[in-house]
């Protein structure tokens, strides 16, 4: 969710197809999980009947954000609008986003390049109460995790063996992962609360509680609700502010 707007901010960049010449954001390593575009069609499709030239892709994008958290019970919040789209799109730009094998300096220096904080950073990986991972994404943890060690030691035991039962050292089915939480189409804080008793998916997701600062935020939304949704609305609000397209596309998926 907060991966469609992270990397240049929300200008629907992501939406673009790859063509050609070029290969697309959608289709980058990190986006594989990325789907249901049609959704976004779809909405854009009926804006250009009833309003046409006006509604740009990237406002779609951030309001179908704001509703996929709302429709999984979640906050809801104004969402503000007037973006353009933006008319580049390159799979080799989803580099830059924040890796899920990233320690807590690596999440500091990329959230701080877009002008995000420490506090947006914790309220912004609860984003990861909604969804699945694919194996490749965290399999650092669970095999040949150093010289010493093969398993994180910050990982639960019981839940790095159920991992690894899921995705062994030479997994070869495609779509094998696991959910990000125990509760991943319900927008709620166990994301905080299995943080902290080690049953984090990503090394990302651990790296929050290195730090003496970003700890207490983690475990101030593991202990409430209400604090949570209130810091990652705000999140969101600043995140989706970071746009500079050129045009509202006429078709979500070519620039015009």
């Amino acid at each position: 969710m907060t991966k469609y707007l992270f990397l240049k901010g929300c200008d629907g960049s992501v939406l673009l197809n790859s063509t050609g010449k070029n290969k697309a954001e959608k289709d980058g390593p990190p986006n594989i999980s990325l789907h249901a575009f049609y959704v976004i069609d779809n909405a854009k499709k009926a804006l250009e009947a009833l309003c046409p030239k006006t509604v740009s892709c990237a406002d779609i994008l951030a309001l179908a954000a704001r509703d996929a958290v709302t429709l999984s019970g979640g906050p809801t919040w104004d969402v503000p609008k007037g973006r353009k789209d933006g008319r580049i799109s390159k799979a080799t730009e989803t580099r830059q986003l924040p890796a899920p094998t990233f320690n807590i300096s690596q999440l500091q220096q990329s959230f701080a390049q877009r002008g995000l904080s420490m506090d947006d950073l914790v309220a912004l990986s609860g984003g990861h109460t909604l969804g699945f991972s694919h194996c490749s994404s965290f399999q650092n943890r669970i095999h040949n995790f150093n010289s010493k060690q093969s398993v994180d030691p910050t990982l639960q035991s019981s839940f790095a063996a159920r991992l690894k039962g899921i995705c062994p050292a030479h997994n070869t089915v495609k779509n094998a992962g696991a959910n990000l939480d125990s509760t991943p189409t319900t927008f709620d804080n166990r994301y905080y609360k299995l943080l902290l008793q080690g049953k984090s998916i990503f090394s990302s997701d651990q790296a929050l509680v290195t730090m003496a600062n970003t700890k207490t935020m983690v475990s101030k939304f593991a202990s409430s609700q209400h604090g949570f949704e209130k810091a990652f609305v705000k999140s969101m609000i600043k995140m989706s502010n970071i746009h500079g397209g050129q045009e509202v596309r006429l078709d979500c998926r070519v620039v015009n």
